[in-house]
């Protein structure tokens, strides 16, 4: 159930991401509001998570895998471009997620 949760916590964080960008610094009531109870969610899924899962590993997959997502979607949502080196960091990021979860035994399967 965790990683469920864990999927459920990811989904939040994005949504308010993506929200907490669209709020324009908080001044789009409806965005603003999106991004307050993204965050929420987030949170509340990670807290659970927390229970089951190592803080370092949970943390480390719910955030790789936001930005890793939250990048794509300021490229395809908002325009915003990606370098190389960006492209790289990014994978990088995705890599380690993958490796975290294949190959450590510090994660709960």
């Amino acid at each position: 159930m965790h990683w469920l949760y864990l999927a459920i916590a990811i989904t939040g964080e994005i949504i308010g991401t993506t929200a907490l960008k669209a709020s324009n610094g908080f001044t789009n009531l409806g965005s603003s509001v999106i991004a307050v109870i993204g965050y929420g969610v987030a949170f509340y899924f990670l807290a659970l998570v927390l229970k089951t899962v190592p803080v370092g590993i949970a943390y480390a997959i719910w955030s790789g895998a936001g930005v890793a997502i939250i990048a794509l979607i300021g490229l395809v949502a908002f325009g915003q471009k990606l370098d190389i080196a960006g492209i790289i960091g990014i994978s990088l990021i995705v890599i380690g997620v993958i490796v975290l979860n294949v190959f450590s035994n510090t994660t709960a399967h």
